[in-house]
């Protein structure tokens, strides 16, 4: 009787292991699904030289992109110390030598075995199209020695060049549009989208040397020149874009100078865009020392000296004499200097030197244009003394914030065509979701769509429920072979 009641007890242990083997087997063989792996991460540098100081910016991405564009997000931002490139004429090794420290930290962040195939890329802007414009040669030497520089780092180096005045102002636009989602979207049921074209935004960018205007029109672009077609994320875009060389910050001063001094009775220039009692001396080789500005004829030795005189609607007045609004003879499609522009229209970003300059004065919130002009118009009388008083971190750009503010409120109203009414459409922003507002990220959008998409790795895998199946009868197989196995050896049949 015992022995047959072990071998019954050892053929239904024994049975157990072979059906739960099988249906382990067959588990484990059907049911399989071939799953993407994460993609791997690729990475990015442009440094954007501008007239007035270099930054580089380090951006990355996913490896499969969406539709031809890979999806970027900054990863690092990185303040080149010293001047923009286009300053060191006199001794170019010295531009590429700035550079070495900001690439040391980018290298540090990017993995190892990415560093081959980062592609890495300069950009001047409108300082540098200036000097080529005076000086082609010396130009040619700043870029050469920056070229030596970053060809020594292993990254892909794409090369150093000057953007036109059209590029920087669209990849601006693509940037603001990216950052704010309304290129693409990422939707709940997990697909990218794109956003109604309503949504797009234009773009205002002001620099040291040019200022750019870049909007989605409502109707087509009459002159091709300021025409920009894009293709983002499999759609097209027509972008008008226009550049205004001479008219950044830096170059207005210089402008706005020139007229003060060729119009001054004396050698005491006297400045309403400055406070009253202030004073400097101006070097007349530095202020001829651009394109922008032609060297007169006048009497005059080589340093003057300038007294702010603290008057808002004289600085008003000289400030919009430096457009050519005439130009334009009352086309309602033009801005100045006759200059083809449709009509703006929906929400605009603006960005660098609209920004800073409108924080300073706390005029970033969305004042109406009435606030903004009184609160420019109450700055601009505040004696020196008092201002200096008030902003003592302030000192190195303190003096011209009157009339940058100024200047910005002429370009924006009688330039552009904002009003009282569209006045509140302008966001005055240094960042979106803590990502800087500049052309550079836009390049490194329009240049992954130059960058094959690599296929994603595919892998084999089974749903979770399979899964747990799969599991419980490998468990199962193991307990009832190892029972097996027990009974077998140490069940005694007598």
């Amino acid at each position: 009787m015992g022995y047959s009641q072990r071998n019954i007890v050892f053929a239904v242990f024994l049975g157990a292991t072979i059906i739960s083997g099988i249906i382990t087997l067959i588990l484990v063989l059907i049911d399989v699904t071939e799953v993407l792996l994460p993609p791997a991460t690729k990475y990015g540098m442009v440094f954007d030289a501008g007239s007035s100081h270099t930054s580089l910016y380090i951006y990355k991405w996913p490896a499969n992109k969406e539709n031809d564009t890979g999806i970027v997000s900054q990863a690092l931002s990185c303040n080149v110390e010293g001047p923009g490139i286009s300053h060191y004429i006199t001794d170019p090794v010295k531009a590429g030598e700035s550079l070495r420290a900001c690439m040391e930290k980018a290298l540090a962040l990017i993995p190892e075995d990415q560093h081959q195939e980062t592609p890495t890329f300069l950009g001047a802007t409108a300082g540098m199209r200036l000097l080529r414009e005076k000086n082609s040669s010396q130009a040619h030497r700043i870029f050469e020695e920056v070229g030596k520089v970053l060809e020594q780092f292993p990254v892909r180096f794409q090369g150093a060049q000057i953007l036109t005045g059209n590029e920087e102002g669209a990849f601006g636009w693509i940037t603001v549009n990216y950052i704010l989602g309304t290129l693409v979207k990422y939707t709940f049921s997990g697909e990218w989208i794109q956003p109604p074209v309503a949504e797009l935004v234009g773009a205002l960018d002001l620099g040291g040397a040019s200022t750019q205007i870049s909007f989605l029109p409502l109707d087509p672009i009459t002159d091709p020149s300021t025409k920009t077609t894009l293709r983002l994320y499999g759609y097209n875009y027509s972008v008008y874009t226009h550049s205004y060389l001479c008219y950044g910050q830096n170059q207005m001063q210089k402008r706005l100078l020139d007229i003060l001094v060729q119009t001054s009775p004396s050698e005491v220039v006297r400045n309403p865009c400055y406070h009253g009692g202030y004073e400097d001396t101006l070097s007349l080789d530095d202020l001829y020392d651009t394109p922008c500005v032609q060297n007169s004829q006048h009497p005059y030795p080589q340093s003057l000296k300038v007294e702010g005189t603290g008057n808002p609607d004289a600085c008003y007045s000289v400030i919009n004499s430096l457009f050519n609004f005439s130009s334009c003879g009352g086309r309602r499609d033009c801005a100045f200097d006759g200059i083809y522009q449709p009509e703006e229209h929906g929400q605009f970003y603006a960005f660098s030197g609209f920004y800073y300059t409108f924080h300073f004065l706390n005029l970033t919130g969305g004042q109406s244009l009435h606030t903004v002009n009184k609160t420019i118009w109450d700055f601009c009388q505040r004696p020196w003394k008092q201002v200096e008083a008030s902003y003592p971190k302030e000192k190195q750009y303190l003096y011209n914030y009157c009339t940058n503010a100024m200047y910005i409120l002429i370009l924006l109203t009688n330039g552009y065509k904002f009003n009282d009414e569209t006045w509140t459409d302008i966001h005055f922003c240094k960042q979106v979701s803590g990502t800087d507002i500049g052309w550079t990220l836009g390049y490194m959008l329009n240049l992954t769509n130059m960058i094959p998409a690599e296929a994603p790795e595919m892998k084999q895998a089974e749903s979770y429920g399979v899964w747990v199946a799969a599991v419980f009868f490998v468990v199962l197989t193991v307990v009832t072979s190892i029972g097996s196995g027990v009974i077998h050896c140490f069940w005694s049949p007598d």
